[in-house]
Protein backbone atom coordinates (compact mmCIF):
# COMPACT_ATOMS: atom_id res chain seq x y z
CA UNK A 1 0.00 0.00 0.00
CA UNK A 2 2.74 2.43 0.90
CA UNK A 3 4.58 1.86 -2.39
CA UNK A 4 1.44 2.55 -4.40
CA UNK A 5 0.77 5.75 -2.51
CA UNK A 6 4.32 6.90 -3.18
CA UNK A 7 3.95 6.30 -6.89
CA UNK A 8 0.77 8.38 -6.98
CA UNK A 9 2.67 11.47 -5.84
CA UNK A 10 3.32 13.98 -8.59
CA UNK A 11 6.91 14.39 -9.70
CA UNK A 12 7.05 18.02 -8.57
CA UNK A 13 5.88 17.16 -5.06
CA UNK A 14 8.75 14.72 -4.58
CA UNK A 15 12.21 15.66 -3.37
CA UNK A 16 13.82 15.29 -6.81
CA UNK A 17 11.26 17.57 -8.45
CA UNK A 18 11.70 20.17 -5.74
CA UNK A 19 15.48 20.08 -6.17
CA UNK A 20 15.21 20.58 -9.95
CA UNK A 21 12.86 23.53 -9.41
CA UNK A 22 15.31 24.94 -6.85
CA UNK A 23 18.16 24.65 -9.39
CA UNK A 24 16.18 26.51 -12.06
CA UNK A 25 15.04 29.24 -9.66
CA UNK A 26 18.54 29.61 -8.19
CA UNK A 27 20.18 29.88 -11.62
CA UNK A 28 17.54 32.37 -12.79
CA UNK A 29 17.95 34.59 -9.73
CA UNK A 30 21.74 34.43 -9.91
CA UNK A 31 21.84 35.36 -13.61
CA UNK A 32 19.39 38.26 -13.12
CA UNK A 33 21.42 39.67 -10.23
CA UNK A 34 24.73 39.16 -12.05
CA UNK A 35 23.46 41.29 -14.93
CA UNK A 36 21.75 43.98 -12.85
CA UNK A 37 23.94 44.77 -9.82
CA UNK A 38 27.59 45.65 -9.23
CA UNK A 39 30.27 42.98 -8.83
CA UNK A 40 30.75 43.94 -5.18
CA UNK A 41 27.03 43.64 -4.44
CA UNK A 42 26.87 40.33 -6.32
CA UNK A 43 29.78 38.98 -4.26
CA UNK A 44 28.08 40.08 -1.04
CA UNK A 45 24.82 38.43 -2.13
CA UNK A 46 26.68 35.25 -3.11
CA UNK A 47 28.43 35.01 0.26
CA UNK A 48 25.11 35.36 2.08
CA UNK A 49 22.91 33.12 -0.09
CA UNK A 50 25.54 30.35 -0.05
CA UNK A 51 24.94 30.11 3.69
CA UNK A 52 21.78 28.17 2.84
CA UNK A 53 23.92 25.49 1.19
CA UNK A 54 26.45 25.64 4.02
CA UNK A 55 23.72 25.07 6.61
CA UNK A 56 22.33 22.10 4.69
CA UNK A 57 25.75 20.49 4.25
CA UNK A 58 26.60 21.05 7.93
CA UNK A 59 23.30 19.44 8.94
CA UNK A 60 24.27 16.40 6.90
CA UNK A 61 27.82 16.40 8.25
CA UNK A 62 26.55 16.29 11.84
CA UNK A 63 24.83 13.00 10.98
CA UNK A 64 27.63 11.28 9.06
CA UNK A 65 29.99 10.34 11.89
CA UNK A 66 27.41 8.67 14.17
CA UNK A 67 25.75 7.02 11.17
CA UNK A 68 28.99 5.58 9.74
CA UNK A 69 30.21 4.36 13.12
CA UNK A 70 26.98 2.76 14.38
CA UNK A 71 25.93 1.13 11.10
CA UNK A 72 29.43 -0.18 10.36
CA UNK A 73 29.92 -1.63 13.86
CA UNK A 74 26.53 -3.37 13.64
CA UNK A 75 27.27 -4.50 10.09
CA UNK A 76 30.67 -5.98 11.02
CA UNK A 77 29.19 -7.70 14.07
CA UNK A 78 26.44 -9.18 11.89
CA UNK A 79 28.99 -10.41 9.36
CA UNK A 80 30.41 -12.24 12.34
CA UNK A 81 34.02 -13.13 11.59
CA UNK A 82 37.25 -11.92 10.05
CA UNK A 83 36.94 -14.32 7.10
CA UNK A 84 33.61 -12.86 5.99
CA UNK A 85 34.83 -9.29 6.46
CA UNK A 86 37.96 -10.11 4.47
CA UNK A 87 35.92 -11.67 1.64
CA UNK A 88 33.58 -8.69 1.29
CA UNK A 89 36.44 -6.23 1.77
CA UNK A 90 38.43 -7.97 -0.95
CA UNK A 91 35.51 -7.78 -3.37
CA UNK A 92 34.97 -4.13 -2.48
CA UNK A 93 38.60 -3.09 -2.99
CA UNK A 94 38.82 -5.12 -6.19
CA UNK A 95 35.79 -3.29 -7.57
CA UNK A 96 37.02 0.11 -6.36
CA UNK A 97 40.47 -0.14 -7.92
CA UNK A 98 39.10 -1.55 -11.19
CA UNK A 99 36.50 1.23 -11.43
CA UNK A 100 39.15 3.86 -10.57
CA UNK A 101 41.50 2.53 -13.25
CA UNK A 102 38.76 2.55 -15.90
CA UNK A 103 37.72 6.09 -14.90
CA UNK A 104 41.31 7.31 -15.14
CA UNK A 105 41.73 5.63 -18.53
CA UNK A 106 38.60 7.33 -19.87
CA UNK A 107 39.94 10.72 -18.79
CA UNK A 108 43.34 9.88 -20.29
CA UNK A 109 41.77 8.81 -23.60
CA UNK A 110 39.62 11.88 -24.15
CA UNK A 111 42.16 14.47 -23.06
CA UNK A 112 44.64 12.99 -25.58
CA UNK A 113 42.11 12.63 -28.40
CA UNK A 114 40.36 16.01 -28.00
CA UNK A 115 43.39 17.95 -26.67
CA UNK A 116 41.41 20.77 -25.02
CA UNK A 117 44.57 22.52 -23.73
CA UNK A 118 46.39 22.78 -27.07
CA UNK A 119 46.33 26.29 -28.50
CA UNK A 120 44.09 27.63 -25.76
CA UNK A 121 44.48 31.34 -24.96
CA UNK A 122 43.31 32.48 -21.53
CA UNK A 123 43.66 36.09 -20.42
CA UNK A 124 43.45 37.47 -16.89
CA UNK A 125 44.03 34.16 -15.15
CA UNK A 126 43.94 34.73 -11.39
CA UNK A 127 47.04 32.93 -10.16
CA UNK A 128 46.47 34.09 -6.58
CA UNK A 129 43.26 32.07 -6.45
CA UNK A 130 45.29 28.87 -6.79
CA UNK A 131 47.33 29.49 -3.66
CA UNK A 132 44.64 28.02 -1.37
CA UNK A 133 44.78 24.74 -3.28
CA UNK A 134 48.53 24.50 -3.88
CA UNK A 135 49.19 25.16 -0.20
CA UNK A 136 47.50 21.85 0.63
CA UNK A 137 49.66 19.71 -1.66
CA UNK A 138 52.10 18.98 1.17
CA UNK A 139 49.57 16.59 2.70
CA UNK A 140 50.08 14.13 -0.15
CA UNK A 141 53.44 12.71 0.92
CA UNK A 142 53.50 8.97 1.59
CA UNK A 143 54.04 9.51 5.31
CA UNK A 144 51.11 11.90 5.62
CA UNK A 145 49.00 9.57 3.50
CA UNK A 146 49.54 6.73 6.00
CA UNK A 147 48.94 9.06 8.94
CA UNK A 148 45.72 10.23 7.32
CA UNK A 149 44.39 6.68 7.06
CA UNK A 150 45.11 5.55 10.64
CA UNK A 151 43.30 7.55 13.35
CA UNK A 152 45.14 8.67 16.45
CA UNK A 153 41.81 9.47 18.13
CA UNK A 154 38.32 8.31 17.19
CA UNK A 155 36.94 11.51 18.68
CA UNK A 156 39.17 13.64 16.48
CA UNK A 157 38.18 11.55 13.43
CA UNK A 158 34.50 12.02 14.23
CA UNK A 159 34.91 15.73 14.91
CA UNK A 160 36.50 16.24 11.49
CA UNK A 161 34.31 13.66 9.64
CA UNK A 162 37.32 11.62 8.51
CA UNK A 163 35.29 8.76 7.10
CA UNK A 164 38.18 6.41 6.38
CA UNK A 165 39.59 6.81 9.91
CA UNK A 166 36.14 6.10 11.38
CA UNK A 167 35.93 3.01 9.17
CA UNK A 168 39.28 1.70 10.47
CA UNK A 169 38.23 2.12 14.10
CA UNK A 170 34.74 0.68 13.49
CA UNK A 171 36.17 -2.43 11.81
CA UNK A 172 38.37 -3.18 14.83
CA UNK A 173 35.51 -2.41 17.21
CA UNK A 174 33.01 -4.56 15.30
CA UNK A 175 35.36 -7.54 15.02
CA UNK A 176 36.21 -7.31 18.72
CA UNK A 177 32.51 -7.17 19.60
CA UNK A 178 31.71 -10.20 17.45
CA UNK A 179 34.52 -12.21 19.07
CA UNK A 180 33.15 -11.60 22.60
CA UNK A 181 29.94 -13.47 21.95
CA UNK A 182 26.55 -12.89 23.54
CA UNK A 183 27.85 -10.70 26.38
CA UNK A 184 28.01 -7.66 24.06
CA UNK A 185 24.67 -8.26 22.38
CA UNK A 186 22.99 -5.38 24.31
CA UNK A 187 25.70 -2.97 23.15
CA UNK A 188 25.33 -3.96 19.50
CA UNK A 189 21.55 -3.78 19.73
CA UNK A 190 21.90 -0.28 21.23
CA UNK A 191 24.07 0.79 18.29
CA UNK A 192 21.47 -0.69 15.93
CA UNK A 193 18.75 1.42 17.57
CA UNK A 194 20.94 4.54 17.39
CA UNK A 195 21.55 3.99 13.68
CA UNK A 196 17.79 3.85 13.08
CA UNK A 197 17.32 7.09 15.01
CA UNK A 198 20.01 8.78 12.92
CA UNK A 199 18.40 7.52 9.71
CA UNK A 200 15.13 9.04 10.90
CA UNK A 201 16.99 12.34 11.33
CA UNK A 202 17.98 12.03 7.67
CA UNK A 203 14.35 12.43 6.64
CA UNK A 204 14.14 15.70 8.56
CA UNK A 205 17.41 17.05 7.17
CA UNK A 206 16.55 16.15 3.55
CA UNK A 207 13.54 18.45 3.68
CA UNK A 208 16.07 21.30 3.66
CA UNK A 209 17.85 19.99 0.53
CA UNK A 210 15.97 22.13 -2.06
CA UNK A 211 16.73 25.29 -0.06
CA UNK A 212 20.40 24.34 0.17
CA UNK A 213 20.58 23.62 -3.58
CA UNK A 214 18.85 26.94 -4.32
CA UNK A 215 21.44 28.81 -2.27
CA UNK A 216 24.40 27.01 -3.85
CA UNK A 217 23.25 27.58 -7.44
CA UNK A 218 22.15 31.19 -6.93
CA UNK A 219 25.45 32.04 -5.24
CA UNK A 220 27.54 30.69 -8.11
CA UNK A 221 25.57 32.28 -10.95
CA UNK A 222 25.49 35.65 -9.18
CA UNK A 223 29.28 36.05 -9.40
CA UNK A 224 30.04 33.99 -12.50
CA UNK A 225 29.11 34.95 -16.05
CA UNK A 226 28.13 31.43 -17.06
CA UNK A 227 27.85 32.29 -20.75
CA UNK A 228 31.30 33.88 -20.87
CA UNK A 229 32.85 31.01 -18.90
CA UNK A 230 31.32 28.34 -21.11
CA UNK A 231 32.42 30.15 -24.27
CA UNK A 232 35.97 30.62 -22.96
CA UNK A 233 36.20 27.05 -21.72
CA UNK A 234 33.97 25.53 -24.40
CA UNK A 235 36.55 22.99 -25.55
CA UNK A 236 37.65 22.06 -22.03
CA UNK A 237 34.14 21.76 -20.59
CA UNK A 238 32.73 20.09 -23.69
CA UNK A 239 35.54 17.53 -23.71
CA UNK A 240 35.03 16.91 -20.01
CA UNK A 241 31.29 16.34 -20.52
CA UNK A 242 32.02 13.82 -23.29
CA UNK A 243 34.35 11.96 -20.94
CA UNK A 244 31.98 12.00 -17.95
CA UNK A 245 29.06 10.93 -20.20
CA UNK A 246 31.14 7.99 -21.45
CA UNK A 247 31.86 7.03 -17.84
CA UNK A 248 28.12 7.13 -17.05
CA UNK A 249 27.40 4.88 -20.04
CA UNK A 250 30.08 2.41 -18.91
CA UNK A 251 28.82 2.37 -15.29
CA UNK A 252 25.18 1.91 -16.32
CA UNK A 253 26.05 -0.86 -18.79
CA UNK A 254 28.07 -2.64 -16.11
CA UNK A 255 25.08 -2.23 -13.80
CA UNK A 256 22.76 -3.90 -16.30
CA UNK A 257 25.26 -6.73 -16.78
CA UNK A 258 25.36 -7.53 -13.04
CA UNK A 259 21.93 -6.37 -11.83
CA UNK A 260 19.92 -7.06 -15.00
CA UNK A 261 16.50 -5.40 -14.92
CA UNK A 262 16.92 -4.26 -11.31
CA UNK A 263 19.36 -1.61 -12.53
CA UNK A 264 16.38 0.44 -13.72
CA UNK A 265 14.94 0.43 -10.21
CA UNK A 266 18.32 1.40 -8.76
CA UNK A 267 18.58 4.37 -11.12
CA UNK A 268 15.07 5.46 -10.16
CA UNK A 269 15.92 5.29 -6.47
CA UNK A 270 19.15 7.28 -6.68
CA UNK A 271 17.80 10.14 -8.81
CA UNK A 272 17.20 12.19 -5.66
CA UNK A 273 20.69 11.68 -4.13
CA UNK A 274 22.31 12.30 -7.54
CA UNK A 275 20.37 15.57 -7.93
CA UNK A 276 21.37 16.74 -4.44
CA UNK A 277 25.04 15.92 -5.11
CA UNK A 278 24.81 17.75 -8.46
CA UNK A 279 23.26 20.87 -6.94
CA UNK A 280 25.49 21.10 -3.85
CA UNK A 281 28.69 19.70 -5.47
CA UNK A 282 28.95 17.41 -2.43
CA UNK A 283 28.61 13.64 -2.64
CA UNK A 284 29.11 13.63 1.14
CA UNK A 285 25.81 15.51 1.48
CA UNK A 286 23.84 12.49 0.25
CA UNK A 287 25.62 9.78 2.25
CA UNK A 288 22.76 9.28 4.75
CA UNK A 289 20.03 9.43 2.08
CA UNK A 290 21.95 7.04 -0.19
CA UNK A 291 22.27 4.60 2.73
CA UNK A 292 18.51 4.62 3.15
CA UNK A 293 17.76 4.22 -0.58
CA UNK A 294 20.15 1.29 -1.01
CA UNK A 295 18.63 -0.54 1.96
CA UNK A 296 15.15 0.07 0.48
CA UNK A 297 16.50 -1.26 -2.82
CA UNK A 298 17.17 -4.55 -1.05
CA UNK A 299 20.88 -4.44 -0.20
CA UNK A 300 21.37 -5.82 3.29
CA UNK A 301 22.16 -3.14 5.85
CA UNK A 302 25.34 -4.95 6.89
CA UNK A 303 26.60 -4.69 3.29
CA UNK A 304 25.54 -1.05 2.87
CA UNK A 305 27.12 -0.01 6.16
CA UNK A 306 30.38 -1.72 5.18
CA UNK A 307 30.56 -0.71 1.50
CA UNK A 308 29.48 2.93 1.44
CA UNK A 309 32.04 4.31 3.93
CA UNK A 310 34.80 2.49 2.06
CA UNK A 311 33.43 3.72 -1.25
CA UNK A 312 33.45 7.33 -0.15
CA UNK A 313 37.20 7.05 0.41
CA UNK A 314 38.22 4.64 -2.34
CA UNK A 315 35.60 4.82 -5.10
CA UNK A 316 35.24 8.37 -6.43
CA UNK A 317 34.81 7.55 -10.12
CA UNK A 318 33.88 11.04 -11.32
CA UNK A 319 36.76 12.63 -9.44
CA UNK A 320 39.22 10.04 -10.81
CA UNK A 321 38.21 10.73 -14.40
CA UNK A 322 38.58 14.48 -13.80
CA UNK A 323 42.05 14.16 -12.27
CA UNK A 324 43.77 12.71 -15.34
CA UNK A 325 41.79 15.02 -17.59
CA UNK A 326 42.73 18.18 -15.66
CA UNK A 327 46.38 17.22 -15.09
CA UNK A 328 47.11 16.58 -18.76
CA UNK A 329 45.01 19.61 -19.81
CA UNK A 330 47.38 21.82 -17.79
CA UNK A 331 50.39 20.09 -19.36
CA UNK A 332 48.93 20.71 -22.84
CA UNK A 333 48.34 24.39 -22.06
CA UNK A 334 51.98 24.90 -21.01
CA UNK A 335 53.32 22.74 -23.86
CA UNK A 336 54.75 20.09 -21.53
CA UNK A 337 55.10 16.89 -23.54
CA UNK A 338 54.21 13.67 -21.71
CA UNK A 339 54.78 10.41 -23.56
CA UNK A 340 52.38 7.51 -23.09
CA UNK A 341 54.64 5.77 -20.58
CA UNK A 342 54.84 8.88 -18.43
CA UNK A 343 51.07 9.31 -18.62
CA UNK A 344 50.54 5.74 -17.44
CA UNK A 345 52.87 6.35 -14.50
CA UNK A 346 50.86 9.51 -13.74
CA UNK A 347 47.69 7.41 -13.86
CA UNK A 348 49.07 5.00 -11.25
CA UNK A 349 50.26 7.88 -9.06
CA UNK A 350 46.79 9.43 -9.20
CA UNK A 351 45.17 6.12 -8.31
CA UNK A 352 47.27 5.77 -5.16
CA UNK A 353 47.47 9.37 -3.96
CA UNK A 354 43.76 10.03 -4.35
CA UNK A 355 42.68 7.31 -1.93
CA UNK A 356 41.56 8.33 1.52
CA UNK A 357 41.48 12.12 1.11
CA UNK A 358 37.73 12.50 0.72
CA UNK A 359 37.65 14.79 3.74
CA UNK A 360 40.10 17.29 2.21
CA UNK A 361 38.34 20.40 0.81
CA UNK A 362 38.53 20.47 -3.01
CA UNK A 363 40.34 17.14 -2.85
CA UNK A 364 40.42 16.62 -6.63
CA UNK A 365 42.20 19.92 -7.19
CA UNK A 366 44.66 19.19 -4.38
CA UNK A 367 45.59 15.86 -5.99
CA UNK A 368 45.86 17.47 -9.44
CA UNK A 369 48.18 20.19 -8.08
CA UNK A 370 50.37 17.63 -6.30
CA UNK A 371 50.56 15.41 -9.38
CA UNK A 372 51.53 18.36 -11.60
CA UNK A 373 54.38 19.11 -9.20
CA UNK A 374 55.65 15.53 -9.39
CA UNK A 375 55.77 15.57 -13.20
CA UNK A 376 57.34 19.04 -13.66
CA UNK A 377 54.07 20.61 -14.83
CA UNK A 378 53.63 24.20 -13.52
CA UNK A 379 51.57 23.85 -10.34
CA UNK A 380 50.13 27.35 -10.79
CA UNK A 381 48.32 25.91 -13.80
CA UNK A 382 45.63 24.87 -11.33
CA UNK A 383 44.41 28.48 -11.68
CA UNK A 384 43.44 27.71 -15.28
CA UNK A 385 40.66 25.37 -14.24
CA UNK A 386 39.47 27.13 -11.07
CA UNK A 387 36.91 29.36 -12.85
CA UNK A 388 35.11 26.38 -14.37
CA UNK A 389 35.80 23.89 -11.58
CA UNK A 390 32.46 24.40 -9.79
CA UNK A 391 30.53 23.33 -12.88
CA UNK A 392 32.81 20.32 -13.40
CA UNK A 393 32.41 19.46 -9.72
CA UNK A 394 28.63 19.23 -10.14
CA UNK A 395 29.03 16.43 -12.66
CA UNK A 396 31.83 14.56 -10.90
CA UNK A 397 29.96 14.64 -7.55
CA UNK A 398 26.87 13.17 -9.19
CA UNK A 399 29.05 10.52 -10.86
CA UNK A 400 30.63 9.60 -7.52
CA UNK A 401 27.15 8.88 -6.13
CA UNK A 402 26.25 6.67 -9.09
CA UNK A 403 29.53 4.75 -8.79
CA UNK A 404 29.13 4.06 -5.08
CA UNK A 405 25.48 3.08 -5.42
CA UNK A 406 26.41 0.63 -8.18
CA UNK A 407 29.38 -0.85 -6.31
CA UNK A 408 27.34 -1.40 -3.14
CA UNK A 409 24.43 -2.97 -5.03
CA UNK A 410 26.62 -5.34 -7.06
CA UNK A 411 28.64 -6.54 -4.08
CA UNK A 412 25.38 -6.94 -2.17
CA UNK A 413 24.05 -9.17 -4.94
CA UNK A 414 27.29 -11.19 -5.02
CA UNK A 415 26.92 -11.82 -1.31
CA UNK A 416 23.31 -12.94 -1.79
CA UNK A 417 24.55 -15.36 -4.43
CA UNK A 418 26.98 -16.69 -1.83
CA UNK A 419 24.07 -17.59 0.45
CA UNK A 420 24.57 -14.61 2.71
CA UNK A 421 20.87 -14.89 3.51
CA UNK A 422 21.79 -17.71 5.87
CA UNK A 423 23.34 -15.16 8.23
CA UNK A 424 20.68 -13.79 10.60
CA UNK A 425 19.86 -10.17 9.74
CA UNK A 426 17.41 -9.17 12.44
CA UNK A 427 18.24 -6.61 15.02
CA UNK A 428 17.68 -9.24 17.73
CA UNK A 429 20.32 -11.56 16.27
CA UNK A 430 23.69 -10.04 15.57
CA UNK A 431 25.76 -13.06 14.57
CA UNK A 432 26.24 -16.69 15.33
CA UNK A 433 28.54 -15.68 18.19
CA UNK A 434 26.33 -13.00 19.76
Amino acid sequence: MQVKETKKKSFLSGLTGQIIIAMVLGATLGIILHNSISAEAAQSFSDKIKMLATIFIRLVQMIISPLVFTTLVVGIAKLGDLKTVGRIGGKALGWFFTASFISLLIGLFYVNILQPGVGLKLDHVDMAAASEVTAKTKILSFENFIEHIVPKSIFEAMATNEILQIVIFAIFFGLAAASLGSTVKPVINAFDKISHIVLKMVNYVMNFAPIGVFGAIAGVFAIRDAEELLITYFKFFGSFLIGISTLWVVLILVGYIFLKGRMTELLRRIVGPVAIAFGTTSSEAVFPKLTEELEDFGVKNKIVSFMLPLGYSFNLDGSMMYMTFASIFIAQFYGVHLDLGTQMVMLLVLMLTSKGIAGVPRASLVVVAATCGMFKIPVEGIALILPIDHFCDMFRSATNVLGNALATSVVGQWENDNDMDDIPDGQDVISDNI
